[in-house]
């Protein structure tokens, strides 16, 4: 019963309304289902399938508002979870930012749907994990991975009578590799709609390769550096910058902000290379075409050619601003160039190549000013070639000065972070100026 289809979910819906007494009422309805498989020490840990069906009652009495969520789907307890959220919304404060729920809307069709990954079954994901062992038994390595499918879908509906429905699918893989004295260690990541896109046999091999190629990693001083992040360790460096949320900026609490009040909006932020989007049917990285207020998603350009282009604005902090809501975004894209990773190694004289970071802390959320580690295998780049593994460092940088010492950007490619369990489309990139401030023991 995990997954429903559009009918079913509007079904049951449409039942659980039939049951409220409220002024208003919206229900929301998520379902999932998939599974995993986790090894490390070249050997399977764990594995197993998750199957997950709730589902969530708001009633409202004038601004104040209950919540009441349930996994039974009886008559009985679809009835007793209304009554349950309306007695909490009596008992309530008022909320005095509660927007009153929207009519009927249209929603275009989502692109997040793929049969192939949905079709998965524990056979397909040990098969994948096997591919995975072989690169490391075969380079007497050692590794710890996971790889995890789900196929969701999520529902909502309103006693205005809107209603909206969207079910995707998923797969996300990433490893780390390790030498047998611990000394080397490479890591690799990748997360697909479709999964017949991933090969954990190669993004395998090229964890390998780092981790052995990371062996003998010599200490350098600290220092500023032209680096070149991969698409891992730039999404991590970049993911605190994603929210382009009107009311903090507004506020002075965002790097959105200007001294003195205002927000940047239309200003140039970074480099003009830097163009960052959503789009609900980017065909490597879709997402729902509506939000969870059911307001329907479009392509959004946040930044436009380095120029602030957009903010998102909530329902609430709209009407207070006399302007249109706009949702956040649901997916991000860069734009990149041309340029392969091993193109943009060519052009640096002296650099840093970074796999990934970690650990990354905020230090001040006005200028987005971050502290974080590489690890998993960082180079000392000299006349266009790697020429040696370095020590890891910490580093102290922000993404927006990272973002206006732009010299160059790859292809865009989709990725994940393991922080936050997002994909994102992000190219390669070269930065001139970054900030490392000591060295790291860590591999």
């Amino acid at each position: 019963m995990a997954i429903l289809s559009k009918e079913e979910a509007q079904a049951l819906l449409k039942k659980v309304l039939s049951y409220s007494k409220a002024e208003e009422c919206e229900v929301n309805l998520n379902g999932s289902e998939g599974g995993n498989i986790r090894y490390a020490l070249n050997a399977v840990s764990t594995a197993g399938d998750i199957s997950t069906l709730s589902l969530s009652v708001t009633s409202v009495y004038g601004k104040k508002a209950g919540v009441a969520t349930i996994n039974e789907f009886d008559d009985a307890a679809l009835e007793r979870v209304v009554r349950r959220a309306e007695e909490v919304a009596q008992l309530a404060p008022e909320n005095p930012e509660y927007m009153s729920v929207l009519g009927p809307r249209e929603f275009k069709e989502s692109a997040t749907y793929n049969a192939t990954t949905a079709a998965i079954t524990p056979d397909t994901r040990a098969d994948m994990v096997a591919k995975s062992l072989d690169v490391t038994k075969q380079a007497k390595l050692t590794a710890a991975g996971f790889l995890e499918n789900s196929t969701g879908f999520s529902a909502m509906m309103n006693s205005k009578g809107l209603f909206a429905y969207n079910k995707g699918t998923d797969i996300t893989f990433s490893v780390t590799t390790r030498t047998e004295d611990g000394t080397g260690s490479g890591y690799a990541a990748n997360g697909f709609t479709d999964s017949g896109k991933m090969d954990t046999f190669t993004a395998t091999k090229r964890a390998a390769t780092k981790a052995t190629g990371s062996v003998g990693a010599k200490a350098i001083e600290p220092g500023k550096y032209t680096v070149i992040l991969e698409p891992v360790a730039a999404a991590y460096m970049m993911e605190n910058m994603f929210r382009f949320d009107a009311r903090s900026a507004e506020e002075g609490r965002s790097f959105l902000s200007k001294k003195g009040g205002g927000t940047k909006l239309g200003e140039q932020l970074v480099d003009p290379k830097v163009n960052i989007y959503s789009d609900p049917f980017h065909p490597e990285l879709p997402s729902s075409t509506w939000s969870g207020d059911g307001l329907p998603r479009e392509k959004t350009m946040w930044i436009d050619k380095g120029v602030v282009k957009n903010l998102s604005y909530s329902r609430y902090w709209a009407d207070k601003k006399g302007v249109q809501p706009l949702p956040g975004p649901a997916n991000i894209i860069m734009d990149g160039g041309d340029a392969t990773l091993e193109d943009l190694i060519k052009s640096t004289e002296k650099g840093i190549l970074v796999t990934k970071l970690w650990y990354i802390r905020m230090v001040d959320p006005q200028s987005l000013l971050l502290t974080g580690l590489t690890r998993d295998a960082t180079f000392y780049i000299e006349n266009g070639k790697v020429k040696f593994p370095i020590k890891n460092f910490r580093f102290n940088e922000s993404p927006i000065i990272m973002l206006n010492n732009l010299e160059a950007l790859g292809k865009t490619e989709r990725t994940i972070s393991v922080e936050s369990y997002r994909s994102y489309m992000i190219p390669p990139m070269k930065i001139r100026d970054f900030t490392f401030t000591s060295l790291s023991d860590a591999v």
